[in-house]
């Protein structure tokens, strides 16, 4: 479990068929589990300067692969015990967004995002979200699209500063909103009536 806040930019030494290697202050060790621009990956050397996960084919679908050149995002699982700061992160990725627009707001920045628009119904208005790592607050969603507002500290000291019209990033929806519309569809299915009373205590048990 993460909590979609960056501990690091880190820098990518090498990405050789599905083993990327990163040099990073992040002491690991094998077997960890480390979001590296939000997805979950394991550990399986540990180097000098940092280390190296693999990434299955499974992980090769469904991520913006292209970014994982350069800089990316890490954050290391939280251990028992840890300050919890964003949101319940899994490091499962959902699904990629294209960056349709970047406006800037004066105080802040306005960032439109592209997604399928089968994830439409899992991105809540004012609920989260975690982009490439970083988690966020949704503000508004249209049929096939989401904004998101970044403060300036954000965008400085994230990748975001990087971000243009037409760069693709890793999407996670929010978990709860996933979970529901799961057990929704399933009962539907099963010809089973549902009421708002049901997704109250459906979302009261996690």
């Amino acid at each position: 479990m993460f909590t979609g806040l960056i501990r690091e930019i880190a820098t990518v030494k090498s990405f050789s068929g599905s083993e990327l290697s990163i040099k990073s202050k992040h002491k690991a060790k094998l077997g960890d589990s480390i979001a590296i621009n939000g997805a979950c990956l394991s550990v399986v050397k540990v180097l000098n300067d940092g280390f190296s996960v693999e990434l299955s084919p499974e992980s090769k679908k469904h991520l913006a692969l292209e970014n994982y050149k350069n800089e990316v995002h890490i954050e290391p699982a939280m251990m028992m015990g840890d300050r919890f700061e964003g949101h319940i992160v899994q490091g499962h990725i959902d699904a990629i967004g294209t960056i349709k627009e970047i406006r800037n707001s004066g105080n802040s920045f306005d960032v439109f995002i592209n997604v399928e628009k089968k994830f439409i119904p899992y991105i809540v208005p004012k609920g989260s979200i975690t982009i490439d790592g970083v988690s966020l607050t949704v503000n508004d969603v249209d049929a096939d699209s989401f904004r998101l507002t970044i403060i300036p500290i954000t965008m400085k000291e994230t990748l975001f500063k990087n971000y243009r019209k037409g760069y693709r990033v890793n999407v996670e929806t929010d978990m709860f909103a996933r979970y529901v519309s799961h057990i929704i569809s399933h009962q539907s299915k099963n010809n089973s009536n549902i009421t708002w009373d049901d997704v109250d205590s459906i979302t009261a048990r996690y």
